[in-house]
Order: structure tokens, then C-alpha cells, then sequence
């Protein structure tokens, strides 16, 4: 049998302009051609072929196109050229795939239905409309909605009626037309969460599993928002509408606006995912990719029955479940692919006994079982629930001499904290098999406890005593080590040793750069083509385990803006770090009159990954993680170009003071923010503060300091008298002249104005004195985005009062040196040491 075959309505994103007109609409008395595809509409004995087979239909602009796909196989549709994968935004039949490519085919019927049809005359699916009022016509619209319209001109059906996984703009929900998620990756059949307005009141959306379990909520509607969504009152690219809320007629829905006249605001969508999120996407036409905005919940340990039976949950781990010691997935191919939910069997196939035993799992939580209670010792706990097949495990308090006996599923167990008050220990029922290894395996160790004591105690010299603990202190440090080192290798970190690092590096001949963390070497791993940049930690904080442990945590964050760490050497004094090599080198090296010049496009993908990357290390880790050296020389470009930022957690890592942070900035300390000089506590907004000058330097492509030619004289400068670009750029960008700030090479060589604005008002606006007007990094790239309204900001006053006269008198058209008001045809003569 060939892979199912299912309709779907799929996102294009071909968004080039054409002069053709695509027609997207089939009827019943018109049999001419279709431009668009050159498909002829041909008469089945069920009525008309819309499409067949291969062939599709587009909306009219292209967004849009409407065809089988198959979701398991490599034969999907290459007309996607410009995206790296589909997306699929409705599914028809995704209860019954169809067998046949070749004899597929959605048509209208004799009845004025639409059908997906098989070879024969086969039906299976339709849109059930034939009762009401037949359709001549069906048309695929511009915003991804399929309508059949009547013979009166009046729509019938429409596919917005009936959603699967996705929420389009325009589309609403009611108290019977709800979201519901694919049941697993590859397969678009109904799965079990949905998000839908909950009843009876309907005043408010949640998410729900198998059609009972809520486990998320907006929280009730106040009138211009949910009470548990505060995102909504931020200005934004969409307007929500409440139709007759708390009332059994709600419908909640949103369109779409742009916030900036003559731009077309971007392609969004919600989507309830397999995993049972609701996430939130934008696409950015600049680095072809959805981006994720928001979603819910954010812990994904919250997810009802996310890691499925006996799963356990950890929000930390890069894999969020794993299966319970004893115990390995039901269906490991969906487990390897990030479907977690078919959840946990025991090893031991065996059926239910009066021999079974219990395996301590400890004070956990778990959603999905019933328990009975019933007070009594262990052995009591332990007799009533192996006498019922039923009872899963137990759960007892030896303090209070209570037992609950479970029924059903564990789903998402969760260890409760080490300084949990909870007395309740939970035990899992496991198979006679288990046990009697587990207690194989204890007699083993004891036995070796007890030839190790006589060993000792037979012992007759104190030298020879003192060798054998010499020696048992050498193995429990190697073993300490080795399991350590295990750590790693399931981080997917590799621990090099420094002779490895000494000869890749070639003695470390070859210097990239220095910086406040290190000094940062070429080198090349044995039996890899690629480089790997090895940085050098000279100011290491912490004994080797401490630095293990964060060097784990490091290797833990991975994003597609950040370096990524390879691996690490903690050898005796010699502490390094292992990166990918990034062949452009840092953005530093660009933002140099004489430099090589990038064009708007890169520059707005550096600005928004940057962005992207921050935020990530501020709200996407379970621990905030202040970068606290946000700057040109820390964005890495790789070989497209795409931003990379580096040195991320090494502040932490390897202990950071004030007196360092700004002795690294050799005189730029501008990319300080004003509360690192107070001396006041350091919140993620100082590392906001460092993105928006680093801004200012990527619009204008130029360092925010630079030095005169020479003596240059005008106001009080002298030779080696630093100007400072920021205060004078921001004057400009409020007074609505970012043409003045923007890089001239790119006035020469054409830019998007529009874009320009906006980053020259999120630059300012990040730099402002007061951190709690500074924005987050998650909002950041909302604005750059064009997703957030981005307002006017007041000036940044300390800025300026902070800069003398004369330093900022130096950019200005009175300088003496000549120079327009620009200040950016004044080459700079400050290189920062500290490129890495």
C-alpha cells in the first residue's frame, strides 16, 4: 500500500510579484483551462474535478495553494522552492487518508458537495453541505479560507468553519469550532489537545486534553482582553473581537493590521502543536523562517500527559521525558522524533503476579491516576496492591502510616523539590524480573563491601593500609571523573584534554582575537574538515567541578543565533572552551570606513538574530542568563552571514566585577549601562543597553568612539580626543532624520527606509536611562519585527550629560574639522583590542 494522501491547504510564502492573475476559483458551468496550472477541469461520474493527483490551485496572490500531499514520504510537491519546509494549515480528510495518489482527486459533486474522491467512485470525505444548499462554485481566498458558493452568490461552506491544527486571521472560535492538534508528527489525524472557549460559560479560551483534562487558561475576558494574557495590551499587529461573551452564541477571533501605513503587515498564524503548546508564529521574510513569538504553557512539564505513561518530565533537559529506570518507550520511533506522549512499558514484558515488586522512585508528582486510600504499614501497602492487576504502584507516608494504592495511568511524574515537606514516597509496581536483578545487583555490591572490609581488617601494616586507601581514592576520583565525563557526552559535549586542544591548535600559533575572557585560537580536531575556534580562559572562577557544572549548563543552550559549544578541557590550572568557527569573523571587523560593507538586508538579519539570541538567554532559559558583554566583537558572522553571538554564560562561568566589565571595553564604555557605573544591582535591561549601541553602530557602520585624523582642533580636540556618535544619533533618529545616522554607503547603494526607522527608534529606545523604560529583548524583536508599534522615545538625557562638550560638540557641523553633520565621514581610527 503507498503512504496516505491527504488534502491540505498549504502557506506558499512565494512572495514574488507576477503579472499573471491565478485563478482561484473553479464553478461548475465554466470547463476552460486554469492559467494557473494549466489544469483542464474534467468531468468525474460525481460531478467536476477541481484538482487531481499532482495538481494544485493558488489564491490570488500566491499565499495560498490547495493539493494532496503525502505526509510520511519524499514525494511531496516541489513547487516550494523558496521555503525549506511545507507548512499545513487545514486538513480535510485527516481521518481518512486516501490510498492512491494517482487516484485522488477533490471534486464537486453531482450533489453540490466538495469531495475527496478515490478511483471507482470512492468517497471519503465530504463537506456534508448537500442538504442545506448545493454549490456551483468553489473558490480558494486570499486569507487560506476554502468557500463553495451557491447558486445565489452566497457562501455554503467554508473550511474556516471546520479548523484543524491551525487559527488564521479571520478564522473564530465558538462553542463548537475549536482547534485540535495532529495526532503526532507525520500524521494530521485528530489528536488529543484542543484549544477551545470553555464551557458553560464560554468566556474565556483553553486548552485541553482528550476532550476533560484543562490544563491551560486564559483566564476570563474583561472586555478589551483576558485577565491571564497581559501580551494583549501591548500594541500590536492584531485586534481581537469578542462577539456575546459568556454567553452560549461567543465566537472570539483576530485580524490582522499593520502598524506602519503602505507595509503589509507579515504572514501569522497560532498553531496548537503536537506536543499540546499553543505557539504563536510570525514569518520573516528576511530569514525565510517562522518565528515563535509567544506560547502556552511555557513549561512544558504542564503539558496534561506530555510524556505520557510512567514518562518523567524535566523542563530543563533538552529532551524533556525520559522513561523511568526499568522502564523504555512504547514506541520508540515517536519518542526519537519528539512525541512523547505513547509514554513508558516496563523492560520486562511480563504479566501482572503476586511476585511483582515496587521500585522506589521517591516524592514525585504525577497527573492521570486514581488513587485509594487506606492506612497501614509497607507490607500492607505493598500486599493490597499486588493482590488487583489493577494497581499500578503505590504511594505511602511511613510518618503518618497512610497508603494510596494507584489506579490508571502516571502521566508527566515530576520530582518534587529537595526541600519539599512532602512524606509521600512514591513506588512503581514492576515485574518479578526487575526485582530480582535490582536485588541481584545489591547483593553484588554488598558483597564487595564486605571482601573490601576484610581486606582492610586483614591488613597487618599501617603502610599497607594507607596504600590500599591511596588506591581506593585514586579509583573513586577516576570513577568520579568517568561519570562526569558521561554528563557530557549526553550533552552532546565533548571533554578534550589539553595535549588534543595543544596540537589542534598548533601550539595555539594562530590568534583570532582577545577579549575580556580570553584569548580566542584557529584550530582544526582531528579527523574533522571543519575549524573550531578554542578559547583560552585566563580569569577561571571556581574549582573543576564547579566549572564542569557550568560549562554543562552552557552546553545545555542551544539556539540558532548563539555559537555552539562543542566541548571543554578542565585540566589541572588549563580551562578552555571549544566553539564552532565562524569564517567572517565579528562584526567589529565591518564597522570600519576602509571595511568590507554590508548591505541593509544583513544588517537588519544581524540586528533581529542578535535580538533573537538575547532574548533567548533572558526569557527562553529556565535561569536568566545576563550576557553582560553585548558588542560588536562578541557577534560572530557566519558563512551567510547570519549572526552568532558568543561569550554567553562565561560571566558567570568565570566571575565578573565592574572593574573588569569596563576595563574590557578599553575607553568604548559606552556600551555600558549607566547602572554599572552607579554600582546599583544588574538586571537583563544592562544587557539591552549594550544591544542599543550596538544598534546605533550597525545603522551608521561605524564604531559609537572614534578618534580625529589628526590635531583636527575644533572645540577643544586635540589629538586622541574621542568623539562619542550616540547622543548626536539619537538627536537625529527623534527628530525623524535616520537618513542622517544610516551608514553613506548604504544612502549610495539603497536601503529600506522604513526598516531603518524602525531600528534607529527600537536603538534609542533600548539606551534610555531608566532600565524600566528600556524594553525587554523578547519585545525588542516584536518592534524590529514590525509586529510591535514602535513609538517615538524621549531623549536619552543622562546619555548626553554624561559626554563632555567638547566630545560631543565634535560630530556636530561646528566641529573644526570640517565634516558634515553626519559624522560618519570621519574615519575611525579606534580598533578595539578586544576582537575575538
Amino acid at each position: 500500500m503507498s503512504p496516505s494522501i491527504t488534502i491540505f491547504v498549504f502557506l506558499l510564502l512565494l512572495l514574488i510579484s507576477t503579472t499573471t492573475q491565478l485563478d482561484s476559483t473553479l464553478n461548475l458551468s465554466n470547463k476552460s483551462s486554469n492559467p494557473s496550472n494549466g489544469l483542464e477541469k474534467s468531468k468525474s461520474r460525481a460531478g467536476f474535478v477541481i484538482i487531481k493527483g499532482n495538481d494544485t490551485i493558488l489564491s490570488e496572490n500566491r499565499t495560498f495553494e490547495l493539493g494532496f500531499f503525502n505526509p510520511h514520504g519524499d514525494d511531496e510537491p516541489r513547487w516550494y522552492a523558496s521555503i525549506p519546509t511545507p507548512t499545513y494549515v487545514w486538513v480535510a480528510n485527516r481521518g481518512a487518508p486516501a490510498r492512491n495518489l494517482s487516484s485522488a482527486a477533490a471534486v464537486i459533486t453531482a450533489d453540490g458537495e466538495l469531495a475527496v474522491e478515490l478511483g471507482g467512485g470512492e468517497v471519503v470525505w465530504t463537506t456534508g453541505n448537500a442538504a442545506a444548499v448545493e454549490a456551483v462554485e468553489a473558490r480558494l481566498l486570499e486569507e487560506g479560507n476554502l468557500v463553495l458558493v451557491g447558486g445565489d452568490g452566497g457562501v455554503v461552506w467554508r473550511s474556516f468553519d471546520f479548523p484543524a491544527d491551525t487559527w488564521l486571521p479571520g478564522m473564530n472560535l465558538t462553542g463548537d469550532r475549536f482547534l485540535t492538534s495532529w495526532r503526532g508528527f507525520g500524521d494530521p489525524g485528530v489528536g488529543k489537545y484542543s484549544l477551545r472557549l470553555k464551557p458553560p460559560e464560554y468566556g474565556e479560551v483553553e486548552l485541553v486534553f482528550d476532550g476533560t483534562e484543562s490544563y491551560w487558561s486564559t483566564g476570563k475576558w474583561t472586555g478589551s482582553a483576558f485577565a491571564g494574557v497581559p501580551e494583549m495590551a501591548i500594541p500590536y499587529i492584531y485586534r481581537f473581537h469578542f462577539t456575546n461573551p459568556f454567553k452560549p452564541t461567543a465566537s472570539f477571533g483576530y485580524t490582522e493590521t499593520s502598524l506602519e501605513s503602505g507595509v503589509r503587515p507579515p504572514l501569522t498564524r497560532f498553531r496548537l502543536d503536537t506536543s499540546g503548546q499553543l505557539r504563536q508564529y510570525t514569518w520573516s521574510p528576511q530569514e525565510e523562517n517562522w518565528n515563535m513569538f509567544w506560547s502556552q504553557p511555557e513549561n512544558l512539564c504542564t503539558v496534561y500527559g506530555h510524556c505520557g505513561n510512567f514518562g518523567f518530565c524535566n523542563a530543563r533537559l533538552l529532551t524533556p521525558c525520559n522513561c523511568i529506570a526499568n522502564f523504555q518507550p512504547v514506541d520508540s520511533g515517536a519518542w526519537d522524533s519528539g512525541d512523547f506522549s505513547s509514554g513508558c512499558c516496563p523492560q520486562d514484558d511480563a504479566k501482572c503476579s503476586s511476585d511483582d515488586g515496587f521500585q522506589e522512585v521517591g516524592a514525585a508528582s504525577f497527573d492521570g491516576a486514581v488513587s485509594e486510600l487506606f492506612s497501614g504499614d509497607r507490607s500492607e501497602c505493598d500486599s493490597t496492591c499486588l493482590s488487583n492487576c489493577s494497581c499500578v504502584g503505590l504511594i505511602h507516608n511511613s510518618r503518618t502510616n497512610l497508603c494510596k494504592a494507584l489506579f490508571g495511568s502516571l502521566l508527566n511524574l515530576k520530582n518534587l523539590t529537595s526541600d519539599s515537606t512532602n512524606d509521600d514516597i512514591l513506588y512503581i509496581r514492576v515485574p518479578k524480573e526487575g526485582v530480582t536483578k535490582k536485588k541481584k545487583k545489591r547483593t553484588m555490591i554488598l558483597i564487595r563491601k564486605i571482601c573490601g572490609i576484610v581486606v582492610v581488617i586483614s591488613a597487618v601494616m599501617v603502610v599497607v593500609a594507607l596504600l590500599l586507601l591511596r588506591r581506593i581514592r585514586i579509583k573513586r576520583v577516576k570513577r568520579e571523573k568517568e561519570e562526569e565525563d558521561a554528563v557530557f557526552l549526553v550533552t552532546n559535549l565533548k571533554v578534550f584534554s589539553y595535549k588534543e586542544l595543544h596540537a589542534a591548535t598548533r601550539g595555539f600559533s594562530e590568534k583570532l582575537g582577545h577579549g575580556g575572557f580570553g584569548a580566542v585560537f584557529l584550530g582544526k580536531l582531528p579527523g574533522s574538515s571543519s575549524s573550531v575556534a578554542v578559547k583560552r580562559l585566563e580569569r577561571p572562577g571556581g574549582a573543576e567541578r564547579e566549572f564542569r557544572a557550568e560549562v554543562c549548563t552552557i552546553g545545555n543552550i542551544q539556539h540558532v543565533n548563539l555559537v555552539r559549544l562543542r566541548g571543554f578541557c578542565s585540566e589541572n590550572s588549563h580551562r578552555l572552551l571549544v566553539y564552532d568557527y565562524m569564517p567572517n569573523g565579528p562584526l567589529s571587523m565591518y564597522l570600519k570606513r576602509n571595511g568590507q560593507n554590508l548591505s541593509w538586508d544583513v544588517r537588519f538579519r544581524i540586528a533581529v538574530g542578535t535580538a533573537r539570541a538575547v532574548a533567548y538567554l533572558h526569557e527562553g532559559c529556565r535561569d536568566c542568563i545576563i550576557h553582560c558583554d553585548i558588542k560588536p566583537e562578541n557577534i560572530l558572522l557566519s558563512e551567510d552571514f547570519s549572526p552568532k553571538v558568543s561569550d554567553f554564560g562565561l560571566a558567570k562561568l568565570v566571575g565578573r566585577d565592574i572593574s573588569g566589565v569596563l576595563a574590557t571595553m578599553r575607553g568604548t564604555w559606552g556600551y555600558v549601562a549607566p547602572e554599572w557605573i552607579s554600582g546599583v544591582a544588574i538586571t537583563a535591561k544592562a544587557d539591552v543597553y549594550s544591544y542599543g549601541m550596538t544598534l546605533l553602530e550597525l545603522i551608521g557602520g561605524r564604531r559609537n568612539v572614534v578618534r580625529p585624523l589628526s590635531g583636527g582642533g575644533g572645540g577643544g580636540g586635540g589629538e586622541g580626543e574621542k568623539w562619542f556618535f550616540p547622543p548626536w544619533a539619537a538627536k537625529r533618529i527623534i527628530e525623524g532624520d535616520v537618513a542622517a545616522v544610516v551608514d553613506e554607503r548604504l544612502v549610495a547603494g539603497g536601503y529600506d527606509v522604513v526598516e531603518a526607522e524602525r531600528v534607529g527608534l527600537v536603538a534609542v529606545w533600548c539606551i534610555q536611562d531608566e532600565e524600566g523604560i528600556r524594553p525587554t529583548m523578547g519585545m525588542v524583536v516584536k518592534m524590529l519585527e514590525g509586529v510591535v508599534e514602535v513609538g517615538v522615545p524621549p531623549p536619552p538625557k543622562l546619555l548626553q550629560a554624561l559626554v563632555s562638550g567638547e566630545s560631543f560638540h565634535g560630530v556636530g557641523a561646528d566641529s573644526g574639522t570640517g565634516e558634515s553633520d553626519r559624522g560618519n565621514s570621519v574615519d575611525s581610527h579606534y580598533h578595539s583590542s578586544t576582537a575575538e
